[in-house]
């Protein structure tokens, strides 16, 4: 049972690959400009879990359901997993809800909001 967290993350994160696959509202948009998000959403994140982990906010705490493989005294291996599909998580959801926003506007005869870029043209 000690992998079975990792199987729920790699699964959460297939069904996030399922979502953006269909409606292409992060990788499958804007793959490169994804990829830098998460991994900079990763890495800010990491920062945070070894300042958390050195001042003691952040403790080992043993489960049967991880691995077992530490990275750090304090951090699993499912840690930057966890944080990936977080990020990840967080576009996808995003990037839906701004679809649903536009498909509303657009069946109420709404005109699109303009961007900066246009308003100042």
């Amino acid at each position: 049972m000690n992998w079975l967290y990792l199987l729920a993350l790699l699964g959460s994160i297939a069904g996030m690959v399922i979502l953006d696959a269909r409606f292409k509202v992060a990788l499958f948009r804007r793959a490169l400009s994804t990829v830098l998000m998460v991994g900079f959403g990763v890495a800010a994140l990491i920062i945070v879990d070894f300042y958390a982990i050195e001042h003691a906010i952040f403790v080992r705490g043993e489960s049967p359901y991880l691995l077992g493989i530490w990275l750090t005294p304090h951090m699993p291996l499912e840690e930057p997993i966890f944080l990936a599909f977080l990020g990840y998580c967080t576009l996808v959801i995003y990037g839906l809800l701004n679809r649903w926003v536009e498909t509303r506007r657009s069946r109420e005869g709404l005109a699109p909001k303009e961007s900066a870029s246009e308003v100042q043209a």
